[in-house]
């Protein structure tokens, strides 16, 4: 199935605002609950919750900057590092989620960059329970071969997800959760690659894209 540029500009529209309306709704609530206040303890408590989610909604910007757009500032080759600072800042509050960067590359090419963003963000957010997420990727002269690992207590991958991963969603109209499942089938597509996705009852989630991004 495929999709015109302006409505998949409107899923991500939709992915991007569902995924900031928690932290940008805590940041209004915390700010209305502080005009109110005035004992000194709730005070710095509300300045305290206010600060934790000024900081998830900036790595959340961050992270979809990088996966979902343009990425303006970076060339063709993006600082792998770049990458890994965005995943952690994404879920570093998760305390129940550990993250291992296998990556060796200095720099990565930018669609490259962006499917593996967007499949450990499809990956950790299946580790409803938390758990292990492991992020490898290398690129021999513009061929990129990716994979992410997700191992929990529970693994919870939707069909649409993984249909749209493995671009065999035929004529199902695809939603804004699955849009960044669609984004990495397409990239991988246009670079004349697969993606791969373990089965449905295998004991840990596993993700490979392989294909040509430079």
């Amino acid at each position: 199935m495929t999709i015109s540029s302006v409505d998949f500009a409107s899923l991500l529209c939709s992915r991007l605002c569902h995924d900031l309306l928690s932290p940008v709704g805590a940041l209004n609530n915390g700010l209305e609950l502080l005009a109110d206040e005035h004992d000194p303890e709730m005070r710095a408590r509300c300045l305290e919750l206010l600060n934790e989610s000024a900081r998830a909604s900036a790595n959340k910007l961050k992270f979809f900057r990088l996966a979902f757009g343009a990425a303006g500032g970076f060339g063709e080759m993006v600082d792998a590092r770049e990458a890994r600072a965005a995943i952690e800042g994404l879920f570093g509050d998760n305390q129940r989620l550990k993250f291992g960067w296998l990556v060796e590359d200095a720099t990565l090419p930018k669609p490259a960059i962006k499917v593996l963003l967007n499949l450990a963000l499809i990956a950790g957010d299946a580790l409803i329970r938390g758990g292990q997420l492991d992020v490898g990727a290398e690129s021999i002269d513009g061929a990129v071969e990716i994979v992410v690992r997700a191992d929990g207590p529970r693994i919870v991958l939707d069909q649409e997800l993984r249909g749209a991963l493995a671009g065999t969603q035929g004529d199902a109209v695809i939603t804004p959760r699955a849009a960044a499942a669609y984004l990495v089938q397409a990239l991988v597509a246009e670079g004349g690659g697969t993606v791969q996705v373990s089965p449905p009852d295998a004991p840990v989630l596993l993700f490979g894209a392989a294909f040509r991004a430079g």
